[in-house]
């Protein structure tokens, strides 16, 4: 049993022997820039190495760009909702120039002072004169 059993599994191995995977042939990469940067070493890793400060600075730079940016749409913000709060504000004190300007009127006032019990005088005022005497200086 053990005979046939080896036998079987030499027999699966030679045909899994026999058995050919055809290989598809390779395409051809095109020869442009791309494929030389990239495959033929265009770019060492002493190049790359010199070339890593510049870099880093480039880096720095793209990024107090953007912070900048983001200051910079801020602060616009920060304005339009100033310019929006300073309108708000004028309108307001227009408002409170008008009631007061209504208020102050004669009329108004009239009212107001009769519920304290202060009426308007119906007599023309009278101008008191003091005579001076020339003895008393």
């Amino acid at each position: 049993m053990t005979n046939r059993l080896r036998t079987e599994i030499q027999e699966e191995e030679e045909e899994a022997e026999e058995l050919i995977v055809e290989e598809k042939p390779r395409r051809e990469i095109p020869d442009n820039f791309f494929t030389q940067f990239f495959t033929k070493r265009f770019i060492t890793s002493e190049k790359a190495t010199s070339a890593l400060p510049f870099v880093l600075f480039i880096a720095f730079l793209g990024m107090v760009y953007i912070g900048n940016m983001h200051l910079a749409e801020k602060t616009i913000r920060d304005i339009d909702d100033l310019t929006k709060e300073v309108k708000e504000r004028g309108w307001d004190f227009k408002t409170t120039k008008a009631d007061m300007a209504f208020k102050s009127t004669l009329i108004e006032v009239a009212k107001r002072a009769d519920t304290l019990g202060v009426r308007q005088s119906v007599e023309p005022p009278k101008k008191i004169t003091v005579k001076e005497d020339s003895d008393e200086n």
